[in-house]
């Protein structure tokens, strides 16, 4: 499930557009009769005059799901996820309609609401593409939805208007950056297939804020066409694949990490051997000194042993010399 969130100023236009398209259908509304498109547009603007300073009063949403999820849709079910969705995303307490279209492959519905409320406040459209992101992948999440594999994974020939130009954005962009060595050389290669690059700069500095690309009539935000192109990540790539042309930056990341592993274990086998290399000079030093002191001992007999020989050899030389005097 995948949610596009679009503001404007004109109920009258995004009405026609939306119930007039071919084999349209009206599902559900609130705070507005649904017999004839004027009737729609009058109530829509109707309830706008209760806040005439709010200049993009319509918001439009588009929900989509893959083509491998239409066995778990209908009318119902499409209806209550509509509901669910305006409800995660805090549009409550207003007018909405909600139409099915069935000119894709892809199961798909149109809701458009009023951002001024029954009680006349401003619905806040802060943060409301972050956060629909977020929405849509939880409720897909949550009932089981198919969860596309990426990008990449996308029937480009099945794309028409903006989605396709976006998707030819997106593919010129990845490969372009995969060649270049800046974003100046970016905007050069892009520029070659009909492609304008724009930077945002911070005010009265060169500081660049943001990235946006247009083809024709059509132009983007970096991050509308893909989070991984915001002027910060497109920049980090594109140094990245400097550093290493043949690697990502989860590769690199990895490299570093498993030598940080191998230098800590090396360490710790050094530190191992320092400690049992010392522990052998202390067990030999122990040996060295035992063995010392027994020799010591040894020559500190053998000298109490040569001093006392003499005086023993004159005592018996004395007493054997008493005993003949005596016998004589």
């Amino acid at each position: 499930m995948i949610g596009k969130v679009i503001t404007g100023k004109s109920f009258g236009g995004c009405i026609r557009y939306v119930v007039q398209k071919q084999d349209a259908v009206i599902l559900d509304a609130a705070g507005v009769r649904m017999q004839q498109v004027s009737q729609i547009i009058n109530d829509f603007n109707l309830q706008r005059q209760y806040n005439p300073n709010l200049g993009k009063a319509v918001g439009h949403i588009a929900l989509s799901w893959s083509e491998n999820d239409a066995d778990k849709l209908n009318d119902e079910v499409m209806v209550n996820m509509a509901k669910e969705y305006l409800e995660r995303m805090k549009i409550l307490d207003t007018q909405y309609l909600i139409v099915k279209h069935q000119d894709k492959v892809h199961p798909h519905i149109h809701i458009v609401y009023n951002r001024v409320s029954n009680n006349g406040k401003t619905i806040s459209d802060n943060f409301q593409k972050q956060r629909n992101v977020q929405v849509a992948k939880e409720l897909t999440v949550k009932h089981g939805f198919y969860l596309s594999g990426g990008k990449d994974k996308v029937n480009r020939q099945q794309l028409k208007g903006e989605d396709k130009i976006k998707y030819e954005l997106f593919d010129a962009i990845k490969f372009a950056s995969k060649k270049v060595k800046n974003i100046n050389e970016l905007k050069q290669v892009l520029a070659k297939q009909g492609i304008t690059t724009h930077l945002k700069y911070k005010s009265s500095t060169t500081e660049v804020q943001g990235i946006s690309f247009s083809k024709g009539d059509y132009k983007f935000k970096g991050s509308e066409i893909d989070r991984s192109l915001s002027y910060a990540k497109l920049s980090l790539a594109i140094e990245q694949q400097q550093v290493n042309p043949e690697k990502s930056l989860a590769d690199q990341l990895r490299e570093i990490l498993e030598k940080g592993k191998g230098e800590k274990s090396n360490e710790a086998g050094t530190e191992r051997t320092t400690y049992a290399e010392r522990e052998q000079e202390a067990h030999s030093l122990k040996q060295s000194l035992s063995a010392g002191a027994d020799l010591l001992g040894d020559l500190l007999g053998n000298i109490a042993d040569d001093d006392d020989g003499p005086e023993r050899k004159r005592r018996k030389k004395n007493e054997h010399s008493q005993s003949r005097g005596i016998s004589r």
